[in-house]
C-alpha cells in the first residue's frame, strides 16, 4: 500500500487530500513518524524520524494520531480481495504482503492479469492506491513493488531482472544500508552489476558470512517460499530505520509502540502467545535475535511490554551499538482461553485486560495517542 496510515487519514478526511500529512507521535511526547504523505516526504521526512525534525522540515505539516485499529480494519478488508485469488498469503505488516498466485492462474488467467485486478479492486472497493511488484520471486517482487511508488505496476521476468538490476545503486540490496552502501563506494563498487561482477574474497571482507546470499540476490536469485499465514506462527511490528540509532530511549519509544501494535493484533485475532522475541539488525546488517519464553500465555499489552523490556535492557547492556532495524513479535501461539486455566485467576490480569479493552476501544476511535500509559 501507498503510505498506508497517511492515504487512510485522507480517505477519511478527504480535505486532507494533497496536504502534508504525518501520522505518529507528537514532538512534545518524543514521538516518532509512522507515516508520512508523499506530499510531506518532498521535504525530507521519513517514518521513524523524530516528529520534532520532522516538524522542522516541514512547520505546516498536519500531525495526526495513530489509529492502529482503523489500519488493521482496512487491512482485513485488502486482504479479503486476496483471498479472492490465493490463500497463499504471506503478511510482512498491515500494509505490506507476498501473494503467491502459482496455483490461481488457470483459474484467473496470468499472473498480471491478477496482479491488475487486485490493484484494480483496492482502488475501487476501498478508494487506496496500491503499488504492486510481480516477479518469480520475493526479493525481485519486493523491488518491483518499490519502483514506481505510487501507484505503481512493475513486472521483473528471468529474462529481464538482470537488465533492471545491473543500474540500480547496491543499497537496493536487501540489509545493504548506508554504512555498507559507503564500504562499497570506497572500493569502487556502486552499482548492482559492479558487485555482481566482484569477486566473492572481496565481498566476504566487506560483508564476511552473508557475502554469498548477498550475491545471489545480486543475481536475482531468491530460494525462499511465500509462508501462508492460514495458521499464525506469529505476529510481529519492525521499524527499518533510515538513520541507525543507538540512543536507548528512541529505541524504547519504537519498541513500546511495536508492543502495542502487535498486542492489539492478537487480540482482534483472538490470539494469545507465550514467546516473545526481539529481531534486531546491525549497520552492517547482521541480524540477531533475543528471545524469551514466558510462564502463560497473554495477550496483554503491560505483561508482553515487560517482557520485551526485559530482552531489550539485556541486549542493550551487553551488546548495544548502532542499529538500522528493531523488530518485536510474539510466537507460541494458541486460541485466547484455550489453554489450561489457573485455579485462581490473578485480579490484576483481569485489570490489565480490562484496561487493554478501553484503549482499544477508545484508540479504535481517537487514535492512538489518544491515551498513554503510566509506569
Amino acid at each position: 500500500m501507498d503510505a498506508f496510515y497517511a492515504s487512510v487519514e485522507q480517505l477519511d478526511n478527504p480535505e486532507l487530500k494533497g496536504k502534508p500529512v504525518i501520522v505518529g507521535g507528537t514532538a512534545k511526547q518524543r514521538g516518532v513518524v509512522a507515516a508520512a504523505s508523499y506530499e510531506v516526504r518532498k521535504y525530507g521526512v521519513h517514518s521513524a524520524m523524530p516528529t520534532a525534525q520532522a516538524k522542522r522540515l516541514c512547520p505546516h505539516a498536519i500531525i495526526l494520531p495513530v489509529r492502529m485499529a482503523r489500519y488493521a480494519e482496512i487491512s482485513k478488508q485488502i486482504h479479503k480481495i486476496f483471498y479472492d485469488y490465493t490463500p497463499e498469503i504471506e503478511p510482512i505488516s498491515l500494509d505490506e504482503a507476498f501473494l503467491d498466485v502459482t496455483a490461481s492462474i488457470p483459474l484467473f488467467g496470468s499472473a498480471e492479469r491478477i496482479g491488475k485486478e487486485i490493484k484494480a479492486r483496492i482502488k475501487q472497493e476501498l478508494g487506496l492506491t496500491a503499488s504492486v511488484g510481480l516477479a518469480p520471486n520475493k526479493f525481485l517482487a519486493k523491488l518491483a513493488s518499490d519502483m514506481e511508488k505510487p501507484d505503481g505496476f512493475v513486472v521483473i521476468t528471468e529474462q529481464n531482472k538482470q537488465h533492471i538490476l545491473d543500474p540500480l545503486p547496491v543499497s537496493r540490496i536487501w540489509g545493504i544500508g548506508k554504512v555498507t552502501t559507503q564500504l562499497f563506494n570506497s572500493k569502487g563498487i556502486h552499482t548492482i552489476e559492479q558487485l555482481r561482477k566482484t569477486p566473492l574474497p572481496v565481498l566476504k571482507s566487506i560483508l564476511g558470512n552473508q557475502a554469498e546470499e548477498v550475491l545471489k540476490l545480486a543475481q536475482g536469485i531468491d530460494n525462499r517460499e511465500v509462508e501462508s499465514s492460514r495458521e499464525a506462527k506469529s505476529i510481529s511490528a519492525e521499524e527499518t530505520f533510515a538513520d541507525d540509532i543507538i540512543d536507548e530511549e528512541t529505541l524504547l519509544n519504537v519498541l513500546f509502540h511495536q508492543v502495542e501494535q502487535v498486542s492489539h493484533r492478537l487480540r482482534a485475532d483472538g490470539l494469545e502467545g507465550k514467546t516473545i522475541t526481539l529481531r534486531i539488525r546491525y549497520k552492517d546488517f547482521r541480524t540477531i535475535t533475543r528471545s524469551h519464553t514466558m510462564s502463560a500465555f497473554t495477550n496483554t499489552t503491560k505483561l508482553l511490554q515487560e517482557s520485551a523490556i526485559v530482552v531489550f535492557e539485556e541486549w542493550y547492556k551487553k551488546s548495544a551499538a548502532k542499529i538500522r532495524l528493531l523488530g518485536f513479535g510474539v510466537s507460541n501461539l494458541h486460541a485466547e482461553g484455550s489453554g489450561q486455566q489457573l485455579l485462581f485467576s490473578d485480579p490484576n490480569n483481569k485489570k490489565q485486560k480490562t484496561i487493554d479493552a478501553v484503549f482499544d476501544k477508545i484508540r479504535g476511535k481517537y487514535g492512538d495517542d489518544a491515551l498513554t500509559r503510566g509506569e
